[in-house]
């Protein structure tokens, strides 16, 4: 159910635990029973789900303002209003935060998305961050073993300065974990305000020459070493 984008993991299993799910024709009521999606008849509260189509996977360069979600109640701009030309459902894997900028991935493949994201996998994201004043040496050196936030340790990540001046310092910075607004809250830890940020490297991927606000489609091989990279290939 996840792989056809219908909803979270999470979410299965309560609708699995409720009875709602059936393979073939059966309740399933046990996590972890196994169903190929397309082979077997899944059934959710009686309707089946309609068997995969094409699996898609692209590169949005995204622009400040957008809401990385597939609807907002406040009425705001959505990433996927700039995906023009894609009939499919797609949703993005992970987040950028309103105010965040930069390289951002799409799929319709609900297992390569989750492990993208999981802690398991040790995906690297990479960010440049500007931020407020003249960063200290003391502070790169905490970034880089890693500071404790409200939902626990940062881990460990790979901090490096590009310039600094007493009014503000540019930073690049690779992280594993990918908590909600996480580069963020590691330099407010160590005294620091964030000014820009901007992901440009996710996995092996980067934004290249890319424009703001235009996507494209990952070439065959990219796929394939983001697949490997997380145990799919």
């Amino acid at each position: 159910m996840t792989s056809a984008g219908l909803t979270s993991r999470r979410e299965a299993d309560e609708w699995i635990m409720a009875g709602r799910v059936k393979v073939n024709g059966q309740v399933v009521n046990e996590l972890g029973t196994r169903a190929v999606w397309g082979l077997d008849r899944i059934e959710v509260d009686c309707q089946g789900i309609p068997k995969p189509g094409a699996r898609l996977y692209l590169l949005l360069n995204k622009p400040f303002g957008y809401i990385c979600s597939l609807k907002d109640p406040q009425g705001r701009p959505l990433v996927t209003d700039l995906l023009r030309g894609i009939p499919q459902r797609i949703y993005p894997v992970g987040r950028l935060d309103f105010d965040s900028l930069g390289l951002l991935l799409f799929t319709n493949d609900g297992d390569w998305a989750y492990r993208m994201m999981h802690p398991r996998y040790q995906v690297p994201r990479t960010y440049k961050v500007t931020v407020a004043g003249e960063i200290t040496d003391e502070a790169v050196r905490l970034l880089r073993k890693g500071v404790h936030l409200e939902d626990g340790p940062s881990g460990r990540s790979r901090a490096t300065v590009i310039t600094r001046n007493q009014r503000q310092s540019i930073l690049r910075v690779t992280i594993t974990q990918g908590k909600s607004r996480q580069v963020r809250r590691m330099l407010d830890t160590v005294g620091y305000d964030t000014v820009h940020l901007i992901r440009t490297g996710f996995g092996n991927l980067t934004l290249g020459d890319l424009k703001v606000g235009e996507y494209r489609h990952l070439e065959t091989e990219e796929v394939v070493s983001l697949k490997r990279m997380v145990g799919m290939v």
